[in-house]
């Protein structure tokens, strides 16, 4: 029989997405109206502006807030209780090869439905010119962000993990610094003296039941929060734009589901003996929480959190696993940096060969994990991958009308390969740490 956790938990996810049902009807209301009276094109605007939006950000608030506390207590807490440094290594050796094996997968997937279906050679020339001509103010500042972004080398990966100021970095929403900080200051933690260890970890749980607190409150105005965010998305975006890249929507959008459904059921059936229907069916907060709010980082604390109470994954696994793969475990991220690179290159008639498609595989999955678990963060590094195979980087312009509806899609498919890695992984490694006297 369900826990009470649990029917609380399918409750708040049949809310959510009710309230996406009916910010998705009222947008559309709103737009038809808009249509028809061009002259309440400013008041929709206004209205979009400053009444749904803040909404919105209240919720996205209330989830950001928790995010810097909440990945430096549960990664050190993770590391702190595995008792002892030597678990580390399994542990770590067997999350980051699925990482890099999900991200791999998903862009291969991208590049061959892209390669078959070929939706950039879809599009009349007509139709570019206007969507180019529509976001060009958006393109100008997407491409202006993408100038500032250092190229990568040894001394910028060293100044990326260790900035002199680490405070700094954590204000600017630098997530990979607090990581390294974390994993070290777990390592040191474990090698504490036992009574100090032991008050380490307990104030660190006190701090990730804390944050779990803050979590739930979110989550009860999430249902309002993403209703406003629907309404607010349509309104501003209007359908007619997306008809024309309706093919190009699909195939990532195909590409996304077959991941998510077909390797990642794949995985569960061979390395645990979870039912992946049984398994998607549990994480169904996770999933509308990552489609609503387009950040792995917003909803960290929900995965953790379902992760642990109904899946039964072991606080050390999923103190670990999770809030890294918030940050490095970015499947559909890579999978759509690739689609998103092929698709403008056949719009403009770059022809990328099969060594140049391999290139762009392991250029997406670096890039993928430098994104910052936040919407639209992959944007500019979407640039730089123009910029590299001389693809006019003003042809960004074509997909940021539909970049923040297919961030979502894409987000879902990153916190549930975050989550399919930490159930692989505990299944694998808790043996070896639950065995009598290995503590």
């Amino acid at each position: 029989m369900p826990s009470q956790s649990a029917q609380t938990s399918d409750r708040l996810a049949a809310r959510i997405l009710w309230g996406m049902v009916a910010g998705l009807a009222l947008g559309i209301i709103l737009r038809m109206i808009v249509i028809r009276h061009p002259a309440l094109d400013t008041a929709a605007n206004w209205l979009a502006r400053e009444a749904f939006d803040p909404l919105g950000q209240v919720f996205l608030g209330l989830l950001f807030f928790v995010v810097v506390p909440l990945v430096f207590a549960s990664l050190t807490l993770g590391i702190i209780q595995l008792g002892r440094l030597s678990r580390l290594g399994p542990l770590a050796g067997r999350t980051f090869l699925l990482f890099v094996a999900n991200m791999a997968v998903g862009i291969a997937i991208g590049l061959i439905i892209m390669n078959v279906v070929r939706p950039g050679d879809r599009l009349a020339p007509s139709t570019k010119t206007q969507l180019i001509e529509n976001t060009r103010s958006e393109a100008e500042d997407v491409q202006t962000r993408a100038a500032t972004q250092p190229r990568l080398g040894p001394a910028q990966l060293v100044e990326t993990f260790m900035p002199r100021n680490l405070l700094k970095a954590i204000v600017e929403f630098q997530i990979l610094p607090l990581i390294l900080f974390a994993l070290l200051t777990g390592a040191a933690g474990t090698q504490l003296p036992e009574a100090h260890r032991c008050r380490v970890q307990g104030g660190l749980e006190i701090v990730a039941a804390l944050m779990t607190r803050l979590v739930d409150y979110a989550m009860r105005l999430a249902p309002y929060a993403v209703a406003a965010l629907m309404a607010s998305l349509v309104l501003r975006l209007g359908l007619e734009l997306l008809r024309p890249l309706l093919i190009f929507v699909l195939c990532v959008v195909g590409g996304i589901a077959l991941h998510l459904f077909g390797t990642m059921s794949l995985l569960l059936k061979i390395f645990t003996r979870r039912s992946p229907i049984e398994f998607f069916a549990a994480i169904r907060t996770i999933l509308v929480t990552a489609f609503s709010t387009s950040s792995s980082n917003a909803t960290l604390p929900t995965s953790i959190k379902v992760a642990r109470e109904r899946l039964g994954v072991s606080a050390s696994t999923a103190g670990f696993v999770l809030p890294l793969g918030a940050t490095l475990n970015m499947s559909g991220t890579a999978l759509y940096e690739g689609c998103v690179v092929l698709f403008i290159a056949q719009v403009y008639d770059v022809p990328l060969t099969l060594s140049g498609q391999i290139m762009l595989l392991i250029l997406a999955v670096l890039s993928a994990v430098a994104v910052a678990g936040i919407p639209g963060a992959s944007l500019p590094l979407i640039i730089a991958l123009l910029a590299n195979f001389q693809i006019p980087p003003e042809g960004i312009g074509l997909i940021l009308g539909i970049d923040r509806l297919l961030d979502m899609a894409r987000t879902v498919l990153n916190v549930a390969a975050d989550v399919v890695t930490a159930c692989i992984v505990d299944q694998q490694v808790r043996p070896a740490i639950e065995r009598p006297g290995s503590a």
